[in-house]
């Protein structure tokens, strides 16, 4: 990456949240909103100032129960998809129910989780994450192992390759485009989780407790500084998923023409 496209890379992100901050900020201002009915960047800082220290533990909560959710989709994401791409039995089979638990609204589970795990909610958060997050990596590693040239496998085949050869040799490689471009997808729909069962659960901490909190109390600039700190959390995940995928499948970006 050249010296030019680095600084373009920081500075445009920059430029575009500048801009939609003042764009903001004078939305705010034009409509004459109070706080009371939407808050304004220049809200944001008191209300950061004034809860720094329950943004840093339970912003420490929310990232980690995310994070673990993410890992375990991964996990076990990565099994079903492999199982499904290369069983066209399996695939046929498992398919329906997984597009039909997707369907599902998550916010409707999670009183059943709260119910069946009652007090777990560090457990609950968790497996919530993990459900609304392993269906996008499941189905991008399936197609990606499902689509693999029969050729390669036969050549492979005809020289004596084990299967787990042909999958670390050519499968795994091929699919890991597929995979981190649904890994990407899949660390935003976490927090949805997370967010879901620390707002809806009464035993509720993290981020989405906080934003409960402020909703409760009419705190519409804690309400919003809320929601910026998780879209903060956000592009931090994502961008750990960029830098992983640049080392891991770095050959496999292409230039824009």
């Amino acid at each position: 990456m050249t010296a030019r496209a680095a600084f373009n890379s920081v500075a445009v992100p920059l430029l575009a949240l500048v801009v939609f901050l003042a764009f903001w900020e004078w939305l705010v201002w034009f409509k004459g909103w109070p706080t009371f009915k939407m808050a304004a960047p220049s809200d944001l800082p008191p209300a950061y100032s004034r809860h720094w220290d329950l943004f840093l533990t339970m912003g420490w909560q929310t990232l980690w129960r995310t994070v673990a959710g993410l890992l375990l989709a991964v996990v076990f994401g990565t099994l079903l998809g492999m199982i499904m791409g290369f069983s066209r039995i399996m695939r046929d089979a498992l398919y329906p129910l997984l597009v039909g638990f997707n369907a599902i609204p998550k916010a409707t589970v999670v009183p059943i989780v709260a119910l069946i795990f009652v007090g777990q909610h560090d457990f609950n958060t968790v497996l919530l994450a993990f459900m609304i997050s392993f269906f996008p990596i499941a189905v991008s590693v399936s197609i990606g192992l499902s689509t693999l040239e029969p050729e390669y496998r036969d050549i492979l085949r005809a020289l004596g390759a084990s299967q787990a050869t042909i999958f670390w040799k050519i499968a795994l490689p091929k699919t890991l485009p597929e995979f981190f471009g649904a890994l990407k997808v899949a660390a935003t729909l976490a927090f949805i989780g997370t967010n879901l069962m620390e707002i809806v659960s009464p035993h509720g901490r993290g981020l989405g407790a906080l934003f409960d909190s402020g909703r409760t109390n009419s705190d519409f600039p804690l309400m919003f500084a809320v929601l910026i700190a998780l879209a903060f959390l956000g592009i931090v995940l994502y961008y750990i998923v960029v830098a992983l995928e640049k080392i891991f499948a770095g050959w496999a970006e292409r230039s824009p023409g």
